[in-house]
């Protein structure tokens, strides 16, 4: 009987096997099946479209629409990557690219250089900003695009470009010769001393090597400068290379220490990264600053830091961005960047935004439902909360620009009257030393009148729309003189608000203006002057036992303070 009974439980467990063995394979071909019959549907949709459409069509043009509208309906991280983009590719990925060195940009109809980077080609060949392309090789380019412009500008390096540019405020056109060179960015945009004890770093992107340049600058400002605290700058760095995410944190954390884990679909991916180095330094007190244009490769550093209780955060929350992308080979050198993995921090926090449907308009985090929001633990005991990005230890509220200052901007009011500047004065005093004067702003507010220079406000935009859908309603008429007085009251006077909003305007002005002569580096050194998260920063860091208090668990503070 037990030996019956033994035959039965074998039997009955092959037969469970088979049929699960059957059933997957069953999924897998039903799978298989979807795919090849809506590859076929897709097919045979596109062949018809080419044969019949009315107007010829783009076969590739089309095609990379359709690939990017399946992309986009996933993840905006998600991408396909079409041969001609390689470049712009392995820029993003190394720093490096065979070019002029130069942002370019379109204004009206025509390409211009926005900004030459130091020590570059196109600086060292007398291009500045406002600079107008006309001619490249004998072509003209006052009707291309800025990426076919951009195309041509990229190649091999030591190839010579001949260029015919136009000069605001010059009636003639110049020719000049630039050699290409492999162009490769320092993702250090500045390190220096902030005062004979604060050191300071600020990082641009996580390129290959970055993270070597962050130990080479922490030494030197250590070592040589004298610095007994560091401020590392993350704010508006979109992230980049994870591996040199780790590696930042390695500088700072000890050996063997968890840093990011990485969890997906394929669970053979699934990896733990920890510090396997020695680190630099692990006593130094470090703070870190992010904003909302802090992402990826940022959040990691930001939140394995914190985590770790090794840095004060400060600033205002993060992106929200916790997936990881890996790239696949596709046919004709072209590459799919697919999403594969989120990524969790030491305390088992996911960045990445947990509600897409609350975001802020540039994609950061905005408000975030409580229901949403789980509580963990850093490496001490410290509470800290998911939900999306991170939320600093210290926060600093930022005043949003107003709308006369973004208006000036997005208009490139600010940018013009910069180039009109620079081609009037050839210096100004140091980086440091420099303001916008009553001599400088009045010529500003010359320039703008020039430009006949008119703006609505939020409350005027907002007060069309309202009389808009009240036209659509019917009811305008009804409300008529109410809606007219109260547009008069909104209406903007444009010398009274530049007055009022003279020290927003003039810190923006003093940034372009010190950026045409000292480049990248002194466009950060003018910034300091009225950064609040830097001066924050540095009451902080002299503080030693406020510093030390804010990384210590509410248990800990309670018992000390007995």
């Amino acid at each position: 009987m037990k030996k019956k009974n033994i035959i039965k439980a074998t039997l009955t467990f092959a037969l469970v096997v088979v049929m699960g063995i059957s059933f997957w394979s069953f999924k897998t071909d039903q799978k298989n099946f979807e795919i090849s019959k809506n590859l076929d549907i897709f097919y045979s949709l596109f062949r018809e479209l080419n044969l019949f459409y009315v107007d010829d069509v783009k076969p590739e043009k089309l095609m990379k629409k359709g690939i990017d509208e399946m992309l986009e309906s996933l993840d905006p991280y998600t991408t396909f990557i079409p041969e001609e983009d390689m470049d712009d590719f392995k820029f993003m990925t190394t720093g490096e690219y065979g070019g002029i060195g130069a942002l370019i940009s379109k204004r009206g109809n025509s390409i211009i250089v926005a900004e030459p980077y130091e020590g570059f080609p196109a600086q060292k060949a007398g291009l500045k900003a406002g600079d107008v392309f006309l001619e490249l090789d004998g072509m003209p380019v006052t009707k291309a695009t800025v990426e076919e412009v951009s195309a041509k500008l990229k190649g091999p390096a030591k190839k010579t470009l001949k260029l015919k540019m136009q000069r605001p405020g010059s009636r003639k056109p110049f020719e000049v010769e630039i050699v290409r060179e492999e162009i490769k960015i320092d993702p250090v945009t500045y390190a220096g001393m902030l005062d004979n004890k604060v050191g300071y770093i600020r990082m641009s992107s996580f390129t290959d090597g970055c993270a070597d340049r962050i130990k080479e600058s922490f030494l030197e400002l250590r070592d040589k400068k004298g610095a007994t605290t560091m401020v590392l700058d993350l704010r508006a760095n979109p992230g980049g290379l994870m591996g040199e995410a780790v590696k930042i944190v390695n500088l700072f954390v000890r050996h063997g220490e968890e840093v990011v884990s990485t969890k997906g679909k394929v669970a053979q991916w699934d990896k733990t990264y920890r510090a396997t180095e020695q680190p630099v330094d692990t006593v130094m007190p470090l703070v870190l600053l992010v904003n909302r244009g802090s992402a990826s490769a940022s959040e990691i550093v930001a939140g394995a830091l914190q985590d770790l209780d090794r840095a004060v955060i400060l600033g205002s929350r993060t992106f929200g961005k916790g997936l990881v992308q890996t790239t696949r080979d596709l046919s004709y050198n072209t590459k799919l960047k697919v999403t594969t993995a989120k990524y969790y921090i030491p305390s088992g926090r996911c960045i990445q935004a947990l509600d897409y449907s609350h975001r802020n308009k540039d994609g950061s985090v905005g408000t975030i439902p409580d229901s949403l929001i789980h509580a963990f633990k850093t490496k001490r005991g410290r509470v800290v909360y998911d939900g999306g990005g991170i939320v600093p230890d210290v926060k600093v509220d930022q005043d949003t620009l107003c709308e006369l200052a973004y208006k000036l901007v997005q208009d490139n009011i600010i940018f013009d009257y910069a180039t009109e500047f620079a081609a009037a004065h050839p210096t100004i005093a140091t980086p440091d030393q420099f303001v916008i004067d009553d001599a400088i702003f009045e010529g500003f507010h010359k320039f703008l009148l020039s430009k006949s220079f008119k703006y609505e406000s939020r409350s005027q935009q907002v007060l069309k729309a309202l009389m808009e859908t009240a036209q659509r309603e019917r009811v305008y008429e009804e409300s008529k003189n109410e809606f007219e007085a109260l547009g008069k009251r909104l209406t903007r006077d444009v010398d009274a608000d530049l007055k009022k909003f003279r020290k927003e305007v003039s810190d923006l002005l003093a940034d372009e203006i010190v950026g045409r002569y000292y480049y990248q580096k002194g466009a950060v050194v003018a910034s300091f002057r009225d950064d609040l998260d830097l001066e924050k920063a540095k009451v902080v860091l002299a503080n030693r036992k406020g510093y030390d208090a804010i990384l210590q668990p509410v248990a800990e503070k309670k018992a000390a303070t007995k």
